[in-house]
């Protein structure tokens, strides 16, 4: 991990298995663990956001009034900083952690609202449930390869979107998201989509995309949905299997090398990105051709 946050070194220091992980751009950085028949005591100095992904019904957490459960698959726990709690995990449990700091709601309030508070305060909530959490990690943060730097933009763009989320409905100031009409100027939406050809091959960040049109990550998606009629990552991901699929067919390159070139860093990855795509792998595809 790029950056030390104490919830993940703790957990690395107990029975939790760490499964995976990626920092992002940005310095959010994302775990996935399992646990069993652990006890830990968590005090951070960042915000930790957590989605129970299978099993949790034995997860006990300390109160005033003693050891209380009610977690679950797609419960949720948001943890603030400075906020200490006590878990007494006494069967399996599946999880995946997001990582934040101040800095990073302070960055996403400016960046979406033009203003940020001295400071942001969330609001503590164990074993919650909320669909629009749920639906963030699981569709799109689980719902990929962390490893590929091909999913960078994915996991940026949900990320950003549940920071959002916590902005909105778990902190002290619970802004209305302002409201984004039209699309992006076409000499814009020309330049942006000509950066994005250019850079396939790279772990495109969803704030790479914005600061080419000169707008917020938040006023950016919105308004390139309007004009594309489809998510900055859609559209990226459709343009990397188009160009796949040319080198494929109508060049000789070697598969590894065309991975690379469409920004996938393993050829495993590639080839199964490419048959749920095509319905066939690259090397079906230009057998075929042949």
């Amino acid at each position: 991990m790029a950056e030390m946050y104490g919830a993940f070194e703790n957990l690395r220091r107990h029975k939790a298995v760490l499964h995976n992980a990626v920092a992002l751009n940005s310095g959010i950085q994302l775990a996935a663990w399992s646990n069993k028949r652990d006890t830990i005591t968590q005090y951070c100095d960042h915000h930790t956001l957590s989605l129970y992904v299978a099993d949790g019904y034995e997860s006990y957490h300390k109160t005033s009034a003693g050891w209380k459960n009610g977690g679950g698959p797609d419960r949720f726990c948001l943890m603030p900083k400075e906020s200490e709690s006590s878990w007494d995990i006494r069967d399996d449990l599946s999880f995946v952690h997001l990582y934040c700091t101040d800095a990073h709601l302070r960055e996403v309030g400016e960046k979406i609202w033009d203003k940020s508070p001295y400071g942001f305060t969330l609001d503590e909530n164990l074993f919650g449930d909320d669909e629009k959490i749920t639906a963030l990690y699981r569709h799109f943060i689980l719902g990929c390869d962390w490893g590929q730097k091909a999913n960078q933009l994915t996991l940026s763009s949900a990320s950003t979107l549940l920071l959002t989320h916590l902005v909105q409905h778990y902190s002290n100031v619970q802004w209305r998201l302002p409201t984004v009409t039209g699309g992006l100027s076409p000499f814009t939406l020309r330049n942006v989509l000509s950066y994005i050809e250019e850079n396939l091959a790279a772990a495109l960040t969803l704030a790479d995309l914005a600061t080419q049109a000169s707008l917020s990550e938040y006023h950016f998606a919105r308004m390139f949905r309007q004009s594309m009629q489809m998510a900055p990552h859609q559209y990226v991901m459709q343009r990397r299997m188009d160009k796949a699929r040319r080198l494929v067919t109508s060049t000789q390159l070697p598969l590894t090398e065309i991975a690379l070139a469409c920004g996938f860093s393993s050829a495993s990855h590639f080839s199964n990105r490419f048959r749920s795509v095509m319905g066939m792998t690259p090397s079906q595809l230009r057998a075929a051709q042949a």
